[in-house]
């Protein structure tokens, strides 16, 4: 490295603007905003993959934000871990698809629970 970089430590001049942003203008690679406004979503069926997934992303903000505790996110993730399990094994045997049903009941469950437990810290907080 030159001292010169050493001495340097501004940042590249580059202007800051940015470009449209149509699909074209995007890099490859990046993330993109999904709109909404920063509204909680209504607490939807779990019928898919995706739904599940979000249960999980859901108790880690709460672990995060200590509404829930450390088991309890634990439990939350096993039981993600295992019906994400089962939503595989199901494409593979539909004769498992009640078995499933069974672990997404159980899921749907405990997330009510869940957020029963924490709705007095986001009332209060």
């Amino acid at each position: 490295m030159s001292s010169r970089q050493h001495e340097d430590n501004s940042t590249p001049e580059r202007p800051l603007t940015r470009h449209a942003s149509t699909p074209s203008a995007r890099s490859p690679g990046g993330l993109r905003v999904i709109e909404g406004g920063g509204q909680r979503r209504q607490d939807e069926p779990l019928v898919s993959r995706d739904a599940v997934a979000r249960v999980l992303m859901e108790a880690g903000v709460d672990l995060l934000l200590r509404r829930i505790s450390t088991a309890r996110a634990a439990e939350i993730e096993r039981k993600v871990d295992r019906v994400l399990d089962l939503f595989d094994r199901v494409d593979a045997a539909p004769l498992l698809m009640p078995v499933l049903q069974r672990h997404l009941d159980e899921l749907e469950a405990l997330m009510r629970e869940t957020r029963q437990v924490r709705a007095p810290a986001r009332r209060g907080g």
